[in-house]
């Protein structure tokens, strides 16, 4: 029998942050901050006030969601229980494991949101209706 995720299996990871007086640096390496190789990166921008992103779960897929400027909620659901984490800091990451429901709302203006995956896109591994999620 395979171990149900929960919304505690998601968690912050503080990131190296290397201060100069030019300005700091953040660094985020194949599986040392992440259990995982990096196999693609995005980034959501513009997003209007208001709006949602996400509303989606992973069937395999890690996700490491960073604040790479402003802030942003993602909400997490594992199907019983929610939670909700603010990221406002760019050398703070969520890891989002596989099975985890993830919202995101609440982009301050300006924001961007930084997303390093665990594998390539694939429309399969994707739940994109609640109620299939909650099967």
């Amino acid at each position: 029998m395979s171990k149900r995720v929960s919304v505690d299996d998601c968690r912050l990871v503080q990131l190296p942050k290397h201060m100069q007086e030019s300005g700091s640096i953040t660094v985020v390496e194949n599986n040392r901050e992440l259990p995982f190789a990096v196999k693609r990166v995005y980034y959501l921008y513009d997003v209007p006030g208001g709006e949602e992103r996400g509303g989606h779960s992973h069937k395999q897929l890690y996700e490491f969601l960073v604040a790479a400027g402003g802030s942003f909620d993602v909400l997490l659901d594992d199907g019983e229980h929610t939670r909700t984490v603010t990221l406002n800091r760019p050398s703070c990451g969520l890891l989002i494991v596989p099975g985890i429901w993830r919202v995101l709302n609440n982009f301050s203006s300006g924001s961007v949101c930084l997303v390093l995956t665990s594998d390539y896109y694939d429309e399969a591994d994707y739940i994109r209706e609640y109620s299939d999620f909650k099967k």
